[in-house]
């Protein structure tokens, strides 16, 4: 039964947040958190809150009842979101511009 959790906004360009999402990709759901626990990117902590939230919903949310150690991480996918423009004052009255991007990340979690 795949359950999955969605988390929309995240301000972390999607550049950075696939590079904690590749780390947990095919794991065991406990194994992916105690991944994520310890790694040093700012990506990791929503990530890892993401991630329970999953597993909240496999195991409470089923008409089955599924053991949180059954579990796998089955895909992670992470999207664009929204882009904030703003503007860095230059020399000669010129601006440059400044993309502030946003990502959304899903998580499909489904037992072995």
């Amino acid at each position: 039964m795949i359950a999955k959790a969605k988390l929309r906004f995240l301000r972390i360009s999607p550049r950075k947040v696939k590079i904690v999402t590749d780390l947990i990709k095919g794991k065991k759901a406990t194994e992916a958190v105690n991944i994520l626990k310890f790694t040093p990117n700012a990506a990791a902590r929503p990530v890892l809150k993401l991630l329970n939230s999953a597993i909240a919903n496999a195991t409470n949310n089923q008409k089955q009842k599924v053991n949180a150690d059954d579990l796998i991480v089955k895909e992670v996918i992470v999207g664009n979101g929204p882009i904030m423009k703003r503007i860095m004052p230059r020399s000669r009255g010129m601006a440059y511009r400044i993309n502030k991007r946003m990502s959304h990340v899903t998580i499909l979690i489904d037992n072995i």
